[in-house]
């Protein structure tokens, strides 16, 4: 499908995106600190000195919405057909669901649901929208079975996997100023660079939608955060990096090499989550409690300044986006043995930022 996005019209697309968050995140501040939704320094895991507010994720919401909506809206004349079929497909597969759970998440900033809840409604969530793009036949990179029936089940399967696992690994990861918003900011922009390279228009303008809005709110968010993206962020964020990487088709052989990509592009937050759910297994708590047991706690207790810890986690996403554009780019005899030796690294960290000592953070 092409709808003949231009170059420029990418950047417009961006620039709007970062401009309308940044500008919106600071009365959503304001709005946030009347409401006295603010993350207070109250528990162990907190490592911020004041209170801060936590509605920040409504500002990339609203921003992501808009400019997506009005950009549907502006191209009308493009979009009919086959082509307005598929738009309303991307919109209701990853716009729409984007928004529910970003209402439960602020549900979650005001109320504070229990884990549990929160769970099952994403799962609900995701299965939905699993259905539909494997039903669809959008899914960028499916894997076969020995039958229709049984691939179908399969890829519905991993995807409701995936879509669950990185809407909760964005959620673990905003926990240190700039985390989260800069490692969705910088993997946004690696699907944009495939995708756009492989002419899947609609996913590039929503990828670099979504890059412009996180580096908009990034400016808010960036060590001393002025602002958190709370709950109602991170799951917003979840939803369309997982969906967008999920229908992104880098179009590689064999088959492990092109579904290799998305876990390349987002390896840093799910290297945060496992450490963190490992650590907490391990201590014989429940995965679901916070803790101070992230990658960037483990950094700053080893003697690492916020700042820096942040710039470290931003050139490991970093790293891995550019690496997955070389393993896209380059000759599958390269990705042969560059991919099994990503994992090995992967693994290795994940080792060695489970060695940092780490003491009791049990803190619900």
């Amino acid at each position: 499908m092409q709808v003949d996005i231009t170059q420029s019209q990418f950047l417009l697309l961006g620039v709007s995106a970062l401009i309308l968050t940044g500008f919106l995140t600071w009365p959503i501040r304001s709005i946030a600190i009347k409401l006295g939704a603010l993350d207070v320094p109250n528990l162990e895991r907190k490592t911020q000195i004041a209170p801060v507010p936590y509605l920040g994720g409504i500002a990339i919401a609203l921003g992501i919405s808009f400019v997506t909506l009005s950009a549907t809206f502006v191209g009308t004349e493009k979009f009919v057909g086959e082509n307005g079929k598929q738009i309303t497909d991307l919109l209701l597969t990853i716009l729409v669901p984007a928004i529910l759970l970003c209402l439960m998440g602020l549900l979650d900033d005001l109320r504070s649901l229990s884990p549990w809840p929160r769970l099952v409604i994403q799962t609900v969530i995701g299965s939905a929208v699993a259905y539909a793009i494997v039903d669809n036949g959008t899914i960028g990179t499916p894997f076969s079975g020995s039958g229709e029936n049984r691939a179908s089940l399969i890829n519905t399967l991993i995807t409701i996997v995936w879509i669950v696992g990185i809407c909760n690994s964005i959620n673990f990861f905003d926990n240190l100023d700039g985390a989260a918003s800069g490692a969705v900011a910088i993997a946004a922009l690696g699907v944009f660079y495939i995708a756009q390279d492989r002419g899947q228009e609609l996913i590039s303008a929503l990828s670099i939608v979504t890059a412009g809005a996180t580096i908009g709110f990034l400016m808010w968010n960036k060590s001393p955060a002025k602002i958190y993206m709370g709950d109602a962020g991170a799951l917003f964020l979840g939803v369309i990096i997982s969906v967008a990487t999920l229908r992104l088709n880098p179009g590689l052989q064999p088959t492990w090499h092109s579904a290799s990509i998305p876990l390349i592009l987002l390896a840093v937050p799910l290297l945060d989550t496992s450490v963190a759910i490992l650590s907490r297994l391990g201590r014989g708590i429940s995965p679901l409690t916070g803790g101070k047991d992230h990658l960037s706690h483990r950094l700053v207790r080893i003697g690492l300044s916020r700042k820096v810890t942040a710039f470290m986690l931003w050139g490991a996403s970093g790293f891995c986006s550019v690496f997955a554009a070389l393993v896209y780019k380059l000759s599958s005899s390269f990705s042969d043995v560059a991919i099994p030796t990503f994992v090995m690294l992967w693994f290795l960290f994940l080792l060695l930022f489970l060695r940092i000592p780490s003491r009791d953070l049990k803190t619900k």
